[in-house]
């Protein structure tokens, strides 16, 4: 019999197995979008946000965000401010529709006012910060083609470039993928010229009712130095939030039951 060289063997090892045991894209971007933001059938935590622009000065605002899962895919999203005085009582509300536009209003206290925001607004700040209204519940996956460049040790790394150039202000952005909790770590947007101007990196991950779960995360506008970290606190998952948390009554009447910690 004879022997096969030892090139061949190493081939095998390299592009065989290791390429069998590598999902598809649409697995691992899939699982990462679970992971992110579909722990659980609901979840609730509260949040400290801490805005540093390019000049290094300072502002901090804290909310509690409740969410709750729905059919298909679809999802709702309260977020409540309670401090500074100038925020407080300022509501965000989000009902996440896949295939179709998201629908999401903001309340202004000190108006008395309930604005919609449109589909157009989602990739602007929200309330002051580095954050998108859009990175609150996350970009739908279908919005995106998505490609498979490189499988690390660590990550998977999916390029996503928009499927409609022109809604958006990124040409593509890349993602680090932890392959064991399947939670996104970092990702960086690109200009039309290949340029990194945004990045979002999680600095920590906790597991918290069973679930990996990032508690410390920071946005940096490279362009501009400034970023923005969210810091979150007493994550708690399965909590039985009812459907009816997550109406517009709920952007005047915040539901207080749901927003203290049990």
């Amino acid at each position: 019999m004879k022997s096969i060289p030892w090139i061949i063997l190493l081939s095998g090892l390299l592009t065989g197995p290791a390429l069998a045991e590598t999902p598809d894209v649409a697995t691992i971007i899939e699982r990462a979008n679970q992971a992110a933001y579909y722990a659980g059938e609901d979840g609730r935590s509260e949040a400290r946000m801490r805005i540093v622009d390019g000049r290094g000065r300072e502002q901090v605002r804290q909310f509690t965000l409740l969410r709750r899962n729905g059919e298909a895919g679809k999802q709702q999203y309260l977020v409540v401010f309670s401090r500074p005085a100038d925020v407080r009582g300022t509501v965000f509300l989000v009902h996440k529709n896949p295939g179709e536009d998201d629908h999401r209003w903001l309340y202004l206290p000190g108006l008395d006012l309930v604005r919609r925001i449109a589909p157009g607004d989602v990739r602007t700040s929200f309330v002051g910060s580095h954050v998108y209204y859009e990175d609150v519940s996350g970009r739908h996956l279908e919005d995106d083609s998505h490609e498979l460049l490189e499988v690390t040790d660590e990550h998977y790394i999916i390029r996503s470039t928009p499927k409609r150039p022109g809604s958006v202000e990124f040409a593509a952005f890349n993602t680090w993928i932890d392959r064991e909790t399947w939670l996104p770590m970092k990702s960086e947007y690109e200009n039309a010229d290949g340029r990194v101007y945004r990045r979002m990196e999680v600095l920590n991950v906790e597991e918290i009712d069973g679930f990996p779960t990032g508690t410390v995360m920071r946005m940096d506008d490279l362009d501009e130095g400034g970023h923005t970290v969210v810091e979150f606190r007493f994550a708690a998952y399965n909590l039985g939030i009812p459907e009816a948390v997550f109406t517009e009554r709920s952007l005047r009447n915040p539901p207080r039951r749901w927003l203290q910690r049990e």
